[in-house]
């Protein structure tokens, strides 16, 4: 049995959209990944769906946006930053942003955004 909690993408179950690891003390680590659902949106509109969905993810473990201590944001078009920026600081609590990186890929065709979260679980 293994002591890292998985939620396994139904498309794919070999990969999770969300895994919890709890330290034997106290505390631990929350990894989540997103991607808007909407596709036929533009890159402000995916990003703010996307990070919706890891609002979900963070409320369905009890868990809010000051908690997130790391993000990974990966986009098709690295130019588009600015209109990515806008969405965040829209939704990022002040004095609260995590470490984040900000990196273009491929990705399939119609996905503009794909976001990554650490978010440290409280000790308790």
């Amino acid at each position: 049995m293994s002591d890292i909690v998985r939620t396994p993408i139904e498309e794919m179950p070999t990969k999770s959209k969300v895994a919890i690891y709890r330290f034997p003390g106290g505390g631990g680590l929350m990894w989540c990944v997103a991607t808007s659902r909407d596709l036929s949106l533009d890159l402000p509109g995916q990003a703010a769906d996307a990070l919706a969905a890891i609002d979900g993810y963070l409320t369905a473990h009890g868990l809010d946006r000051t908690r997130i201590v790391r993000a990974e944001v990966i986009v098709t078009d690295h130019d588009r930053k600015p209109e990515f920026d806008a969405v965040w600081a829209q939704w990022m609590p002040t004095g609260c942003g995590p470490v984040r990186s900000f990196v273009q890929s491929k990705m399939p065709d119609g996905d503009l955004v794909e976001i990554i979260m650490t978010i440290a679980l409280p000790a308790d």
